[in-house]
């Protein structure tokens, strides 16, 4: 099994410009203050990247909490991980060779509250851990957060991308949220989950393959 550590989670231009501002002081402030740790090993078989946590994730200290975000229930009916999972099974990741992180730490109610520089710290800060913790494979959670780290002129959508981060592939999936015009439904999702399995299956096949036997001693 994985040994996991967690850091406090940490692009270059926000997707939209800057919306309404939470009220200074009021709930949304204070949880905006707090730093949700990520689920973090070394050498991930995945890296998944999100753009920022929820409000309702800075809550309750878990990702993905959103009532009625399906990220959980994709990871398993895509065969990611072998039993059902909840948020509040997120630390277990690592078991599984899995880690989890944002590009940006700060928790907020909408994505275009977060400010430009905060893009560009978070992309140094995310290029610092791949290049600690070596996944074979970083998925970005949306086209937004892909973009963010590698600039608006990508191409867009979900599936394989021809970028690397060091020796890491890179892979985009759909945001989990219900408001995805794109991906509007679970099956729709669910079918590029499904690909990511098996990108990963052949990645590491290939990685295996390449590798010089060793010597028995």
């Amino acid at each position: 099994m994985a040994r996991a550590f967690e850091i406090m989670g940490g692009s270059g231009r926000p997707p939209n410009p800057p919306g309404a501002r939470t009220r200074p002081g009021g709930p949304g402030a204070r949880l905006g203050r707090r730093r949700l740790a990520a689920r973090l090993c070394p050498r991930p078989r995945i890296l998944f990247v999100g753009i920022n946590p929820s409000l309702r994730s800075a809550e309750v200290g878990h990702h993905f909490a959103g009532p009625g975000n399906p990220f959980w229930r994709l990871l398993y009916a895509g065969g990611l991980v072998p039993e059902p999972l909840t948020y509040e099974d997120d630390v277990r990741l690592p078991g599984w060779g899995l880690a989890l992180t944002n590009i940006v730490p700060r928790a907020t109610r909408e994505a275009s509250e977060l400010r430009r520089e905060e893009f560009v710290e978070g992309r140094r800060t995310l290029a610092r851990l791949i290049a600690r913790l070596e996944p074979e494979v970083v998925a970005f959670v949306g086209t937004t957060v892909y973009r963010a780290f590698f600039g608006p002129r990508v191409s867009g959508g979900a599936g394989p991308k021809p970028q690397r981060i060091g020796e890491a592939r890179v892979f985009v999936l759909p945001n989990p949220s219900g408001r995805n015009a794109v991906y509007p439904g679970f099956r729709d999702k669910l079918v590029w989950f499904e690909r990511l399995k098996r990108y990963v299956e052949r990645s590491t096949q290939s990685v295996s393959a390449g590798r010089p036997k060793s010597r028995r001693r």
